[in-house]
This record gives structure tokens, C-alpha cells and sequence, in this order.
């Protein structure tokens, strides 16, 4: 049983506070884009997981489908499986490739053993791999908030922009991302600017991982402003880094980013 797991960006990001258990609670808001993976499950002898294409550091058996294969398993009475993950979506780019191919395992799973799990059931496997796993169970654009694991309903629709992604050669770690953040409330909550026109969002929306991760990777700063120079009417890193993703009226193309970086259009 075949399925193609899809990258998602985010539209603003804020830090709000570290938790006591020392995490951060944050607002965001998830939109899905049309960049893939392909991920299979398929009877086996013994439980294993094989990826190709883009390499993933660390073993294979380590990978969140393999995990999310087990946490079912923990519950239900299923057989061995070998997982086979096609990775297309760029790794360390802020696009939750990952947490996508996990929740496309379980719901895989879930359809392939007539488990009959509810989304919610579904949704509370996804949110054990990961915070962000169980927004791509029902893969709509949400609100996030809390670990960005609780969602709210977001009518927010970018069909109608053109959109360009582009992943720099640069792998940002998330932790050491957040290591450099210093939360903080800010004077307007996303969940009421993200409802405005994109042509409003430019110094509103904004990611506050940017300040810290622009310093070290000023590369990821130049793509931002080489996409407004461009014509884009928002842009914005997705994520803890590296991707930049930017909304244009119309198609464009981007040839001096094309040069040293990897570039999708109308994602």
C-alpha cells in the first residue's frame, strides 16, 4: 500500500514562552504544499524500514515511520511490515518532511488493517512521535498553538498566489534553533493577522527564528530579500530553517537563485 507524504510551510511563527517541562509553547499556522515523498508498507517476515532517495542521518530503524509502525504495534495485533520511504521533501529545511511520513504510516496502517481509529485516535499516535506529526492527519492549514500540537480550524487560502520554495545547501538544526530564540507574546496574535490579505503580512507575519538564524546562516537571509527583489509580495523561512518560501502574483522564474540553491515553484 502506497502513499506520498507532502511538506507543509509555516505562515508566522511565534515564540511565546519555555515551558516548565523545557519546551516552548508557539503559535503558527501549518499550510500544506505540494512537495512529496512516497512512502509503502508492504507484509514482511521482520518489521524494517529502507529509505531512498535524499539521505537521512542515523539508522533507518530509528526513522519516525519505523517508530510510528511500533507505537501501533504496542496496541494492536498487526504483521511484520517493511516500510520503503522515497525521500523527495528536503531534509533540515523547516518543511516537516518527517512528521508527514510518520503520519501518512499511521494512517497507512489504518486503512490497511481496518483498525477503524478515529482521526483524534490517529491524531494522539502522530502527536507521540512529534509536535508538529499530527497536523498532516487531517493535513488542512491550522492554526497551531501550544507545542503547536493543539490546532484550531484556519481559513487560510493560497491556491489562487503563485508560490516559490527554495532550499539553500544548509542543514539548520531545530534545537540549536531554539537554543538562540528568546520567546516572547507578541502585541498581535497570528491566529487574528493571518485573516488579513497576504498583502498585508510583510513585517506582520513574522517567524521569530529568523533574528537568530539569519546571524549564523546570513545565506538564508540574502534568498529572503533576493525573493523580495523579485517581486515577491511575502516571504518568510519556514520553520527552524533552512527553506524560504515567498507568494508572487504571478509565475516567476529565478535564475540567480537557481544557481547555488534548489528551487521549487509553485509549490
Amino acid at each position: 500500500m502506497l502513499s506520498f507524504p507532502n511538506a507543509k510551510i509555516n505562515l508566522g511563527l511565534n515564540i511565546t514562552e519555555k515551558r516548565a517541562d523545557g519546551y516552548h509553547n508557539l503559535e503558527t499556522v501549518f499550510y500544506p504544499i505540494n512537495i512529496k515523498d512516497a512512502v509503502e508498507i508492504v507484509d514482511a517476515t521482520e518489521t524494517s524500514c529502507r529509505i531512498h532517495g535524499i539521505a537521512i542521518p542515523g539508522d533507518a530503524n530509528d526513522n519516525l515511520c519505523y517508530k510510528a509502525y511500533q507505537l501501533i504495534k504496542n496496541d494492536y495485533d498487526i504483521p511484520a511490515q517493511q516500510i520503503n520511504l522515497l525521500k523527495n521533501i528536503p531534509v533540515g529545511a523547516g518543511l516537516g518532511g518527517g512528521s508527514a511520513d510518520c503520519a501518512f504510516v499511521v494512517k497507512l496502517i489504518n486503512e490497511k488493517f481496518k483498525l477503524n481509529l478515529s482521526v483524534e485516535q490517529m491524531e494522539d499516535y502522530a502527536k507521540r512521535l512529534g509536535a508538529d506529526c499530527a497536523f498532516f492527519i487531517e493535513n488542512k492549514p491550522v492554526y497551531a498553538f501550544n507545542k503547536g500540537d493543539e490546532f484550531e480550524k484556519c481559513e487560510v487560502d493560497l491556491s489562487g498566489w503563485f508560490k516559490v520554495l527554495v532550499k539553500p545547501p544548509i542543514h539548520v538544526s531545530t534545537a540549536d534553533a531554539y537554543a538562540l530564540v528568546k520567546p516572547q507574546k507578541p502585541l498581535q496574535s497570528l491566529k487574528e493577522m493571518i485573516h488579513l490579505s497576504p498583502t498585508t503580512w510583510k513585517d506582520k507575519v513574522i517567524n521569530d527564528f529568523e533574528q537568530s538564524v539569519f546571524v549564523k546562516y546570513p545565506q538564508i537571509h540574502q534568498i529572503k530579500t533576493s525573493l523580495y527583489d523579485a517581486g515577491a509580495t511575502f516571504a518568510l523561512m519556514s520553520g527552524s530553517g533552512s527553506s524560504v518560501f515567498a507568494i508572487f502574483n504571478e509565475p516567476v522564474k529565478l535564475p540567480e537563485l537557481e544557481k547555488n540553491n534548489l528551487v521549487y515553484y509553485n509549490i
